[in-house]
C-alpha cells in the first residue's frame, strides 16, 4: 500500500494525511517492517495505531485476498518516541485463506501481538442485524465542537484534547456529560468517518477503520457506572481489539458504531460493537476487552 493523493474537504484534511502517511510502513526486510508514532503529548501510542499498523504490516505479505478477521492483544505501553518494528510471520497460504501472525516490539519486547485471516472472495448465504433507526450525522455536533464547549470550564485538559491531531470526524448520538456523567445502560450509536478522501486502496478503508475503531469502547462500558475516561477512581486500558471485516467499504464516508457493553467483572468490561454504512449494510463487527480496575487506595 502506498498512500494515494486525495481529495480536499477542507483545513482538516492534514490531518487525515498525517495518518496515512504512518500507515505507509518503511519495509526494512521480508517481512519485516518499521512505524512511527507522532509525539503529541499522550502518555503512551494510541493502540488504534499499533493495531492499524500491525493489519497493514500483514497485508503487505498477502496477494489476491482480502483481511476478513482481526485478532489482537496489547501486551505492554507504546512509547511514542521510538519506532515500532512488525515482524510478520507468514503462517499458512492455502487455496482459500491466509493466515498471519503479526508482533509489534519495542525496546526487543512485544508491545502488541495479533492474527490476521485473508480471504477470497466468495458467494455464499448472506443475512445481517438491521441498522437501527438512528439521526442523521449532521444533526447532532462534532466531538471537537462538544469539546470546546468543555474547554470554557477551564479545565486544562480539554484544551490539550484539542491540541490532539484528529483524524476522525465523529458524531455522538448519545453524548454523555464528561464532567457530570450519569449512569447510560443503553446501546450507544456513534457517526464517524475519516476527514479526507482515502483514495480508492481498500487496505487504507480497512487500516483506518481499525484505528478508529478503538475509539469510546471503554467509555460504553465505564458509562454503565457513572464514569468517564476523565473519572480518577478507575485505571483505564484496551487489553484486546477484534474486527471482522464483512465486506468492502469506504471510510471516508459516514459510518454508523453502534457500541454495547454487555458484561463488566473482574476489572475487565466487555464492549461489542457493530459497523454500518449509510446505506444500512454491516460492514464490520468489533469486540474490545478493556481494564477498568477501580484504583486500590495507597
Amino acid at each position: 500500500m502506498r498512500v494515494p493523493k486525495r481529495a480536499n474537504r477542507g483545513p482538516i484534511v492534514a490531518k487525515i494525511d498525517s495518518l496515512c502517511e504512518r500507515l505507509d510502513l518503511e519495509q526494512l526486510d521480508t517481512d519485516l517492517f518499521r512505524g512511527f508514532s507522532r509525539d503529541d503529548g499522550r502518555p503512551r501510542i494510541f493502540g488504534g495505531l499499533v493495531a492499524a499498523q500491525s493489519l497493514v504490516a500483514a497485508c503487505r505479505t498477502v496477494e489476491g485476498r482480502a483481511a476478513h478477521s482481526f485478532h489482537g492483544h496489547f501486551l505492554r505501553e507504546g512509547d511514542t518516541s521510538v519506532p515500532v518494528i512488525y515482524d510478520v510471520d507468514c503462517i499458512r497460504d492455502g487455496r482459500s485463506f491466509a493466515t498471519r501472525r503479526v508482533v509489534a516490539k519495542q525496546h526487543g519486547k512485544a508491545i502488541f501481538n495479533a492474527s490476521i485471516s485473508f480471504g477470497v472472495e466468495e458467494e455464499g448465504l448472506e443475512h445481517q442485524a438491521p441498522m437501527p433507526d438512528v439521526a442523521p450525522p449532521m444533526s447532532v455536533p462534532s466531538s471537537r465542537e462538544r469539546l470546546r464547549e468543555y474547554a470554557k470550564s477551564g479545565r486544562p485538559v480539554f484544551q490539550f484534547l484539542l491540541n490532539i491531531e484528529e483524524p476522525i470526524e465523529f458524531r455522538d448520538l448519545d453524548p454523555v456529560d464528561l464532567l457530570n456523567p450519569g449512569v447510560h445502560k443503553g446501546v450507544h450509536h456513534t457517526w464517524f468517518r475519516a476527514t479526507g478522501d482515502l483514495g480508492d486502496d481498500p487496505v487504507l478503508h480497512q487500516a483506518v477503520l481499525a484505528y478508529a475503531s478503538d475509539y469510546g469502547l471503554i467509555g460504553t462500558a465505564i458509562h454503565h457506572h457513572g464514569h468517564s475516561f476523565l473519572s480518577t477512581e478507575l485505571i483505564l486500558a484496551s487489553l484486546d481489539h477484534a474486527i471482522w471485516f464483512h465486506k468492502p467499504f469506504r471510510f471516508d464516508e459516514w459510518t454508523l458504531y453502534v457500541k454495547e457493553s454487555t458484561r463488566a467483572s473482574g476489572g475487565r468490561g466487555l464492549t461489542l460493537g457493530r459497523i454500518y454504512s449509510q446505506e444500512g449494510e454491516l460492514i464490520a463487527s468489533v469486540a474490545q476487552e478493556g481494564l477498568m480496575r477501580i484504583r486500590k487506595p495507597r
